[in-house]
């Protein structure tokens, strides 16, 4: 199975919804509005076998030095097979391109994120507005299991 990466258009927004919608009704990825995938596509990056989306990742800016990983999902019937690995080594490059000097990540898979260099940081090290604007959705919200990492790109 060849798989390959490529920006997403519109279009794919409909199949980016079915493929997390699991892991949103799980509460383990926060919820995004078709508009909200709209507003920030170029921010994606997905994973495409066999004509179909089986992934995908978002790299998201919250300031010149500061960027995350979010929404980060492999399909059920594509995981081990290093897709997942792939999408953020391709976010984590395109943060170093742009300028970024370290990418946060929060997770409930520590030991995935640690093996491609990040660290953990205590939570309240995170952005305020990142909290408020994102972590206040969440269903799980104040009571949070996910762990915090960040990673130093350049």
């Amino acid at each position: 199975m060849r798989v390959s990466y490529r920006k997403p258009v519109l279009d794919d927004i409909a199949a980016m919804q079915a493929i997390v919608k699991k892991e949103v009704e799980e509460g383990i990825i926060l919820p995004r509005s078709d508009d909200e995938l709209a507003t920030n596509i170029r921010s994606y990056i997905v994973a495409e076998a066999e004509g179909d989306i089986v992934g995908y990742v978002a790299l998201h800016i919250h300031s010149p030095r500061l960027g995350e990983i979010r929404s980060l999902v492999v399909g059920e019937g594509y995981r081990g097979r290093n897709i997942g690995t792939e999408l953020v080594s391709r976010a984590l490059e395109e943060g170093e391109a742009l300028g970024l000097y370290e990418v946060l990540a929060l997770t409930y898979t520590a030991p995935f994120f640690e093996a491609l260099g990040f660290k953990e940081i205590p939570k309240e090290s995170i952005p305020e507005h990142k909290i408020w604007a994102d972590c206040i959705k969440c269903k799980h919200f104040p009571v949070c299991n996910e762990i915090s990492l960040i990673k130093t790109v350049r």
